[in-house]
């Protein structure tokens, strides 16, 4: 069975240097053929990432900015997108994203990469 993330091109939404490189590693050990960070939504248009990414990990906040209006460009775009953050309120989440997984900070890489294969339609099979 291939690897959960085999061939995507993933974007990694985050600030925080170590958590970001964290990110990368988890998704090239699960396939992916390609990881950028981006740690501030500088030149960044959802809708424009579309011809560039197959998924993306969203953090909530970037240096004190939303990511929302970014997240509404993803899925307008048509683009898979897990969000992972430290913060808990998922009520607004909830509302305006119905069906995107919240992976809460701290995150096990198991989680991470199994949320955002289920966003992109991709299953594994769970040992144990």
């Amino acid at each position: 069975m291939p690897p959960l993330l085999d061939g995507l091109r993933i974007l990694v939404l985050e600030d925080e240097f170590l958590i970001a490189m964290d990110v990368e590693q988890l998704c090239r050990d699960n396939g992916a053929a390609e990881v950028e960070i981006a740690r501030d939504l500088t030149d960044m248009d959802g809708r424009k990432v579309a011809s560039h990414f197959d998924a993306a990990i969203v953090d909530l906040m970037l240096g004190g900015t939303s990511t929302l209006e970014f997240a509404f460009g993803l899925r307008e775009a048509g683009v898979p997108f897990v969000f992972a953050s430290g913060y808990t309120d998922a009520s607004e989440i909830k509302a305006s994203f119905p069906g995107v997984k919240l992976v809460g900070k701290p995150y096990s890489g198991e989680d991470l990469v199994q949320a955002l294969a289920d966003a992109c339609g991709r299953t594994a099979v769970r040992q144990g």
